[in-house]
């Protein structure tokens, strides 16, 4: 099993000052106990769950970048990002700057969007959430064509919400065939037909038993595309407080979730901003984690 962590907040002893040193000691000690994979969410506010929208919030490419200049090993994504957020070339743009600056490490994680009161505060349009499904199918294959060969397709996108006239991608991704492409949400009609038509990994919520279910509609969905269902990482987010919560009760979670079909479990962990959460992680979990293998599915 893949492990790999989530940092969704920035709200740090020190303030805005020490954010840029917490992060480079936090991403530098996940990498270094072994974390497969360092990833942040693509939000402008603060998210309902983990804090006030006043508290501080990096943006998600940028700060993916910084990390990777703190890392060596580890794979780094948004988890996941928002489709409106940004035109869909600078979609393939950003996910290639840092595949070409982390050295081929990077994911492009990307998903149909929620959060209206960010959008609307901060001015970006937020259409409704069917024409952002239509912009994400557009946006999808406007990558895989940028990805293409040496620079791209080169050719001409004409989309019912994007038009390109040349999909040149320069320098081009360096991890081949691309950087894996991981859609987060576990929508049956839509969401899991894009999974299964262009992308590499979901990213679904919810408890075994909702876990399992959508996993069996995922299988479907790939066979009606003619897509081996094998070809699809299975992602999970989760929570980890080792204030709450034993090592052995943490790697009993994971397990859990691998009788499934989980593959990689992507977790917060509570303050960890301490790095000594993270050194623990890496003694006591982590080669557990790695040990356990998910279950074929």
């Amino acid at each position: 099993m893949k492990i790999g962590l989530q940092i969704s907040s920035f709200t740090w002893p020190g303030g805005d000052a020490a954010i840029g040193p917490t992060l480079a000691r936090i991403t530098e000690t996940a990498d270094a106990v072994g974390f497969d994979s360092l990833w942040v969410m693509d939000h402008f506010f603060q998210i309902r769950g983990v804090g006030r929208p006043e508290e501080p919030m990096l943006e998600g490419w940028s700060a993916l970048n910084f990390m990777a200049a703190h890392s060596k090993k580890a794979t780094l994504g948004l988890m996941v990002g928002g489709v409106h957020y940004r035109q869909a070339g600078l979609w393939a743009k950003a996910a290639t700057t840092l595949d070409v600056l982390s050295g081929g490490r990077a994911y492009l994680g990307i998903g149909a969007a929620w959060n209206e009161e960010e959008s609307h505060g901060l001015g970006f349009p937020m259409p409704p959430l069917g024409v952002r499904f239509e912009m994400l199918e557009e946006a999808l294959q406007i990558v895989h064509a940028m990805w293409q060969g040496e620079r791209g397709t080169g050719a001409r996108f004409e989309g019912k919400h994007y038009q390109a006239e040349r999909l040149l991608n320069s320098p081009q991704i360096l991890r081949r065939p691309h950087p894996p492409i991981i859609i987060g949400g576990g929508g049956e009609q839509k969401t899991l037909r894009l999974v299964a038509k262009y992308a590499d990994a979901c990213n679904i919520f919810g408890g075994p038993d909702q876990l399992t279910h959508k996993f069996a509609v995922l299988r479907e969905r790939c066979a009606e595309v003619g897509r081996p269902f094998e070809e699809i990482e299975r992602t999970n987010l989760a929570r980890v407080d080792l204030s709450l919560q034993s090592a052995t009760e943490v790697v009993d979670g994971f397990a859990t979730l691998a009788e499934v079909g989980v593959q990689h479990v992507i977790f917060s962990l509570t303050n960890a901003d301490d790095v000594r959460n993270i050194e623990a992680l890496g003694r006591d979990v982590i080669p557990l984690a790695h040990a356990i293998e998910p279950k074929a599915i």
